[in-house]
Order: structure tokens, then C-alpha cells, then sequence
């Protein structure tokens, strides 16, 4: 079994429609050809009301719609979803629900985030946020990290090919299962979210993975989906490590090679392998549009 075959989803690179080639010129003034990923505007309606328009690199519509729906609590975890329509040519997704909704009041309460692409949160979601029990016996080894982080920095992906995109991954124990990217990471959590919804998939023995910064957002999002443990490639802002440590979410950054950095949640953090037997990261695996 390759690396790529593992995922349940993983990044479609050769995808044309994701991303195009562009004639440049590098530092030495030679022509160079380089891959630069498409944004797309998506305008989401929940029945007849329209909720947002996300500039999205196009891929999995319906998933980003449903985990938008799910992550901003629109839709229930138990709602009924009858139908979702997407029309390419028009740039509009509807999902249709069983119950009629309305958040006409909800929408006058956004809160901007630090995420790119303009994410966006409603202040009601903190309201809940403090009331979310984590559950405690979750575990993550350190074997088991390092086995993701090596599976998942070297399957092929746009993250790699033409940087300027973050990714996304859902794993359990040692295995990457969903593997997401967008011009926005709450996109790609959204992604995520989706597929969870559509599959009724059990997160307290999940690990969220993610090329990102390890936001209040990004915190906040992981914690309302129900995962106990974040894991990044880069690092950490204060808020989201003060989010983490109120609900106890694990979180742990800066995860390359051998070497990580936990912040939060240390009691489910179990060394069982010896750091000096992993190999540091190749800088062939590293993002080729620079920091994220």
C-alpha cells in the first residue's frame, strides 16, 4: 500500500482545476515555471437564506458547505439533511434541511478571526465553547506522531507543489484517514467537519492535524468538533494556547522531525519511543511557498 492510498481522502495536486502553471522569474532573473493554486467564490444558502460567500479553492463543495453549517452551530448534529445542490457554473451550494431555519439574528453577531480567506465566527459559538467536556482517557504516543507527521508531509499535495494553501488532516492512532487543503484553513477544517457530519464519525479518539498556525480559531473550531488533540507544523499564538489549556485540548506545535512542542494537555501525551531513533525532516518535504 503507497502513502497515498492510506487516506480515505488525500490531496488531488494533479487536479488541473486546482491550481495552474505561471511564467515567472526567480532571484537570479531566470524563467522559471511555478504552480500558483485557483480561488473561487462559493456562496452558501441553508434553504432560501444566503449565509456567506468563501473564497475556496473549489474542491468538495458539499463538504465545506455542511462543515461551515456544523462549525458555525446552524446545523445540528442530529439535523436531517435532505438534499445539497451545487451548481458549478453559478458558484452556489444549497443544503436543504428537514426543519425550517432561521438565522437572521445569528448573522448580525460575526466576529472576524485571524484566519486568511477572512474567516469568521459567531459570538454565540463562544458562548457555548466553555460548556465542551473533552473526553480525558484520549491518548495520542509519541510514536504514533511521529509516524503521521512523516505520512502526511510526504504525500503528494498542493501544500508541497504550489504552497500558499494550508492543510487539514484527520487522523486515529498512527493513521491519517482525511486529508483536506484550502486557501483558508478554517476551509479545510470546515472540509473535515463535513465528512464527520456525513459519516457520523466519532471524534474522542481523534487527532486534528493541521500546516497552520495554531490560532484561537483554529483551537475553536477543533474543540466544538469534539477532537481532544491539535497538532501543527508551525506554531502557536498566546490566545490559542489560553483557549487550549480553558478546555483542556491538547496542543501541541512546531511538530517537524523529531521535535515537537506541547503546550496544553500533556497528561495525554505518552513517550513510548526514543526521539533520538526518528530522522529530522527532509527539506525536500518542506512547503515550497515558504513560511506558513
Amino acid at each position: 500500500m503507497s502513502n497515498h492510498e492510506e487516506f480515505i481522502i488525500a490531496p488531488d495536486p494533479s487536479n488541473k482545476r486546482l491550481s495552474t502553471s505561471v511564467i515567472g522569474i526567480d532571484h537570479e532573473g531566470e524563467k522559471i515555471e511555478t504552480r500558483v493554486v485557483h480561488e473561487r467564490a462559493l456562496t452558501l444558502f441553508l434553504n432560501s437564506q444566503e449565509v456567506v460567500t468563501m473564497m475556496t479553492i473549489g474542491d468538495h463543495p458539499d463538504l465545506l458547505a455542511l462543515g461551515y453549517l456544523v462549525n458555525q452551530n446552524m446545523l445540528p448534529k442530529d439535523e436531517k439533511v435532505t438534499e445539497i445542490e451545487y451548481d458549478e457554473d453559478l458558484e452556489v451550494v444549497v443544503v436543504r434541511t428537514k426543519e425550517e431555519t432561521n438565522f437572521e439574528e445569528k448573522m448580525k453577531k460575526k466576529i472576524r478571526t485571524s484566519g486568511c480567506a477572512q474567516g469568521t465566527i459567531f459570538s454565540d459559538i463562544m458562548e457555548s465553547f466553555e460548556k465542551v467536556k473533552l473526553p480525558k482517557k484520549a491518548k495520542l504516543k509519541t510514536s504514533w506522531l511521529y509516524a503521521l507527521t512523516k505520512k502526511i508531509n510526504t504525500v503528494p499535495s498542493l501544500y508541497l507543489e504550489a504552497g500558499a494553501i494550508h492543510g487539514c488532516v484527520l487522523c486515529e492512532e498512527d493513521r491519517p484517514l482525511v486529508y483536506m487543503e484550502d486557501v483558508g484553513r478554517h476551509n479545510a477544517v470546515d472540509k473535515i467537519a463535513g465528512w464527520m457530519f456525513q459519516n457520523k464519525i466519532n471524534a474522542s479518539n481523534k487527532i486534528f492535524y493541521t500546516t497552520g498556525r495554531l490560532t484561537s480559531e483554529m483551537v475553536i473550531k477543533t474543540v466544538m468538533m469534539g477532537i481532544p488533540i491539535l497538532v501543527s507544523r508551525s506554531g502557536f499564538t498566546a490566545s490559542g494556547v489560553e483557549l487550549a489549556r480553558q478546555v483542556g485540548l491538547t496542543l501541541i506545535g512546531r511538530a517537524r522531525g523529531k521535535r515537537f512542542i506541547a503546550l496544553s494537555g500533556k497528561q495525554r501525551i505518552e513517550f513510548d519511543i526514543n526521539p533520538e531513533n526518528i530522522s529530522e525532516e527532509d527539506s525536500k518535504h518542506r512547503r515550497k511557498g515558504g513560511k506558513t
